[in-house]
């Protein structure tokens, strides 16, 4: 195993450089949360988000109100609208937007609200739009209609 080590290193040094390849093997990968008081706090073992190497991983946002506590129980419209301005404050948190979002997941407790959801999502998103997934599950945490994650770049 060692020596298969050593080749593919050897070619590494060959074809992209040796300069290069010692910054690529000092580079220090960085993880760091990512937290702030205008999204609900983390209600289990997760963060708000999550920095590493310039990508932010913000976790799914249900609809609570961060100044309450409150969980919104209304129509997908309002519950969509805040979850994605909750979404909206993890990202800033973490010095990102929207505008550099590259991936939506989206969870929908009924597929059958989908178009709703997908007018209030597109008064926060420009294109070009991130790329996106949207599946309806069995069950989101407290019962709430729809839950957005997202992965932005800072």
């Amino acid at each position: 195993m060692k020596r298969r080590e050593a080749l593919i290193t050897l070619s590494c040094v060959t074809l992209i450089g040796p300069n290069l390849f010692s910054k690529i093997r000092r580079r220090k990968y960085m993880k760091k949360e990512v937290k702030t008081e205008k999204a609900p706090k983390a209600i289990g073992p997760y963060s708000q988000g999550i920095e590493a190497n310039s990508f932010i991983f913000a976790s799914g946002q249900i609809a609570i109100d961060p100044s309450t506590g409150e969980l919104n129980t209304g129509s997908i419209e309002e519950q969509t609208r805040l979850v994605l301005n909750n979404l909206k404050a993890v990202l800033e948190a973490a010095g990102s937007s929207f505008d550099k979002t590259v991936k939506c997941t989206v969870f929908l407790q009924d597929m059958n609200d989908f178009s709703r959801m997908n007018g209030v999502y597109a008064e926060f998103f420009k294109s070009p739009f991130p790329a996106r997934a949207a599946v309806q599950v069995a069950r989101l945490p407290k019962d709430v209609k729809v839950e957005i994650e997202a992965i932005a770049i800072k």
